[in-house]
């Protein structure tokens, strides 16, 4: 084990377990290697970017384990100059960063009502209502099956019982139940068969490629726009999202950008060596 472990569990136990109030800030010096100062900073922003595999951890432990990684850390970069390929990553790294803190403060911007209805006018505004089905049905192998089927069911057999005790689809298990389905949805047959019919009517048999169909209609209904209500959190998002995407446009629009066209071969992106010391 690293001899540094209990040198930080120490650091730890000599500040106790709950500084007080004033002391939990990100500036606050927890330990110090030479001129290095780390801080709860530096501690907090690592632990953030081992996400939710250390959640189980204990506190007490999980502080223990960053500190003693980030002095290791220290001491390893202590003295090193900074060299092309280290200078590389860095700059990615504070791209990086900056430019995630620019996407929170546009996320930190209050979402106006007039965004969200006008998010849902433009969502929804053109909304036309259609129909939609609600249908069982009992798939066999022949006409005569099928046939055999509609009579029994006219003869009062329980729908749902003949689909689980001879339809070869899947939805047998279930009675024969489709759920809820729109036009167009089904192979066109059945989907004429369904829009021809009554409620509670039976159709059949009627032939698609997977064989024969008995169609029961459940019910039918008419598509509505959601509420406001029911979709503000999403179109919310939705806004923020757009936000995010205007602003990049409206930068990109603005910056001075020159690309250099077919000045490497793609395919290099994939070479270890570019990166080599």
């Amino acid at each position: 084990m690293n001899r540094l472990i209990p040198i930080a569990t120490a650091c730890t136990l000599a500040m106790g377990a709950a500084l007080p109030s004033h002391a939990q800030e990100a500036d606050t010096v927890v330990a110090t290697v030479g001129d290095t100062a780390i801080t709860l900073g530096h501690v907090a922003a690592y632990r953030a970017s081992l996400g939710e595999q250390v959640n189980q951890m204990p506190a007490q432990q999980l502080y223990d384990a960053v500190l003693d990684q980030l002095i290791s850390m220290a001491v390893l970069a202590d003295g090193r100059e900074v060299g092309e390929v280290e200078q590389i990553f860095i700059d990615n790294e504070r791209r990086s960063q900056l430019a995630r803190a620019a996407v929170l403060d546009l996320q930190e911007q209050p979402v106006e009502d007039a965004e969200v209805q006008a998010a849902y006018e433009e969502m929804f505004g053109d909304f036309e209502s259609s129909p939609e089905f609600n249908a069982s049905h009992i798939l066999v192998e022949t006409e005569e099956e099928a046939a055999d089927l509609i009579a029994q069911l006219e003869d009062g057999a329980d729908f749902a019982t003949l689909a689980r005790e001879n339809s070869t689809g899947p939805s047998g298990p279930s009675g024969g139940e489709l759920g809820w389905f729109g036009p167009g949805q089904m192979v066109p047959a059945f989907d004429q068969a369904v829009q021809e019919m009554d409620v509670n009517a039976i159709a059949g048999p009627v032939q698609t490629q997977f064989g024969w169909h008995v169609i029961k209609l459940n019910d039918t209904r008419q598509t509505e726009a959601p509420s406001l209500d029911e979709v503000r959190d999403e179109l919310a998002q939705q806004v923020l999202s757009e936000r995010i995407t205007n602003e990049i446009e409206t930068r990109r629009e603005a910056a001075d950008i020159t690309i250099a066209e077919d000045a490497v071969d793609p395919s290099v992106i994939n070479d270890p060596s570019i990166l080599a010391r």
